[in-house]
């Protein structure tokens, strides 16, 4: 088990329980068999592993003396309040909870997807020292590869599939799947990045990855009905969601962004339990997708 996976069991086990001692944090980490050989959390271990997550992470665990020397995170929002930090402690303690109960494997279902794994080391690698990625990219309706250079600008993850964004050799912000792509390689060569570029801000008005159709972002309400207004609270279809009225029967929540293909077909994912109540022009577009899925099922 490497050195990270350490850190972030420690961190999600202080983090579940609020405060704890020690003690039952080695009496903890001793019964996690398969991470910790059933040896107990020595205490020199133990401020070694607190300092390095405070290097790496800028999580601070501290101790409250009173009341028998308990620990716990002291600054719990620099998690809560940044989404790749808290994204990837959870997709690490998500591991090592699997990890820990692999007698369990043929319980724990997951869906196979195409990570691109390889490629986003090649990429974030480039990212670090800007410079010029050449890639080898096959577009879903093409039957071969074609070659060419990027200045990667951010990665984006959407709907379990890694996505780059950066400038091409043609000049042009695109966005590129790296399920697509047979080949990536850091050039020497360097480029630099635009100094008002926020990845967050690019993104802010899209939902998912179609970005440069020339769709514009506007407000829009939809309605959501009695069983899956809850769901919309809970899991938020974008940033700007906010809930303007509830009836009780149905939840009407306003958005701002671009409705783009991506926004579109996550409407239609969830049939009559969404409705679209402006603009009138979004309701056009459901209607039409509406009406042509209508005409293939029209003869059952």
């Amino acid at each position: 088990m490497n050195q990270l996976q350490k850190y972030t069991w420690l961190i999600d086990t202080i983090r579940r329980a609020g405060k704890i001692s020690h003690k039952d944090l080695s009496n903890k980490w001793e019964r996690c068999k398969d991470l910790s050989d059933c040896r107990p959390l020595h205490r020199a271990t133990f401020n070694r592993w607190r300092d390095a997550i405070y290097k790496q992470f800028g999580i601070m665990i501290d101790c409250q003396k009173v009341g028998g020397y308990l620990y716990y995170i002291a600054n719990p929002e620099d998690i809560d309040e940044d989404k790749l930090k808290k994204w990837m402690l959870d997709s690490f303690a998500v591991g090592n909870a699997i990890g820990e109960n692999l007698s369990l494997k043929g319980r724990i279902l997951v869906d196979e997807i195409p990570s691109g794994r390889d490629h986003l080391t090649t990429i974030l690698e480039a990212m670090k020292e800007n410079r010029i990625v050449e890639i080898a990219y096959r577009p879903f309706k093409r039957s071969h590869s074609y070659t060419f250079t990027i200045e990667p600008y951010c990665v984006k993850l959407f709907e379990n599939r890694w996505y780059v964004l950066g400038r091409n050799n043609r000049g042009e912000i695109k966005i590129y799947g790296l399920d697509r792509l047979e080949e990536t390689r850091a050039t020497d060569a360097k480029f630099k990045l635009p100094k008002d570029f926020d990845a967050a801000e690019f993104f802010a008005t899209y939902f998912g990855v179609v970005i440069g159709d020339g769709t514009k972002p506007e407000r829009i309400v939809i309605r959501a009905n009695e069983d899956h207004k809850h769901y919309l609270r809970s899991l938020p279809l974008h940033s700007s969601q906010r809930e303007i009225e509830d009836c009780g029967e149905y939840a009407d929540f306003e958005l701002f962004l671009a409705p783009t293909y991506d926004f579109v077909m996550k409407l239609l994912q969830v049939g009559s339990m969404i409705e679209v109540i402006s603009p009138a022009s979004l309701r056009k577009t459901i209607k039409g997708w509406i009406s042509e899925m209508y005409e293939l099922y029209r003869n059952v």
